[in-house]
């Protein structure tokens, strides 16, 4: 692809050279589907470029995002039968690429962090380990050099933004309230769960518009999402097939921003789909891989 410019953001830097990549995933039940549709898209694009590689091979570090205030709803007897057939004794040490889980601990009401690494989320992880250990072959990136970062976040979908609540009516809340209103809201566990996925992706977007590395990040979600798509756990085979519809009609949708004086997602100032992104994303993550082999190779690690 030529490199191009649209409207005042360079979508396809000529040279990338060492880069991070990081592969973002928010948590959010059944609607995981929506993802996996994305991810299917471009692990296909990555394919056409011509590389032998799949995701798992790409990307420097993959993080998993879960949010709940709630005890399981499900006994998960399932999950972990079908969990230990698939990887038997393979443990998060032997994962294909760095595994970030963010987690919390109740009883020590602090972070925990299931991961091939030790830190909070990705981007602050792998910084923290460029710092411990220094620059390596594979993350020729120095501490806090966060235009070298290349990262695809991808949301699992959420309910279609409303004025739930106002300030008047909060006002009169009690502390059952906040739990759960009497009309059947539950405001304390809408601003967490908002607030888990929405957080990061505002913070990314101020860090990579203040150092102009927009085209380094590409957040793909839907916030329009209504009735039984914004459950959780709907597990029918008619929410099944909608997700999918969901996933498939978001590629074809607008890159958009989040707004950081709103919040609300707005279409990008130059016009690209979800679809075009992913494509210019897979061609630069087929680039890179190739430069990292070069590299490797040059340095007698091959």
């Amino acid at each position: 692809m030529d490199q191009t410019t649209k409207g005042s953001v360079s979508l396809t830097p000529c040279d990338d050279g060492h880069l991070v990549t990081v592969l973002s995933i928010d948590g959010g039940g059944i609607r995981g589907i929506i993802p996996g549709i994305i991810l299917g898209f471009l692990e296909s694009e990555l394919q056409c470029n011509g590389t032998e590689y799949w995701c798992s091979n790409l990307f420097s570090s993959i993080v998993k995002f879960s949010r709940t205030l709630f005890g399981p709803q499900y006994n998960g007897k399932y999950l972990h039968r079908l969990t230990r057939e698939k990887l038997g004794d393979t443990k998060l040490h032997q994962t294909l690429t760095n595994v970030v889980i963010p987690a919390f601990d109740i009883k020590r009401l602090q972070p925990t962090i299931f991961s091939s690494f030790q830190a909070l989320v990705a981007i602050a992880e792998v910084t923290n380990q460029i710092s411990h250990d220094g620059p390596c072959d594979s993350l020729n990136v120095e501490p806090m050099q966060y235009d070298r970062f290349l990262v695809i976040s991808l949301g699992t979908g959420s309910q279609k933004q409303e004025m739930k609540y106002s300030a008047d009516e909060a006002a009169q809340w009690g502390i059952l309230s906040w739990v759960a209103t009497t009309n059947g809201g539950t405001p304390l566990i809408d601003a967490f769960s908002h607030a888990s996925a929405d957080m990061v992706d505002f913070h990314i977007s101020s860090v990579v518009r203040a150092l102009n590395s927009e085209h380094n990040y590409l957040r793909i979600q839907d916030d329009t999402l209504t009735g039984d798509l914004s459950s959780v756990d709907l597990a029918t085979e008619k929410n099944l097939n909608d997700l999918v519809k969901v996933g498939e009609s978001l590629l074809k949708k607008p890159v958009s921003k989040i707004n950081l004086k709103t919040g609300i997602y707005e279409p990008a100032k130059y016009y690209e789909t979800n679809e075009e992104a992913l494509k210019r994303f897979a061609g630069r993550l087929s680039r890179q891989k190739r430069f990292r082999k070069s590299q490797m190779s040059a340095n007698g690690h091959l």
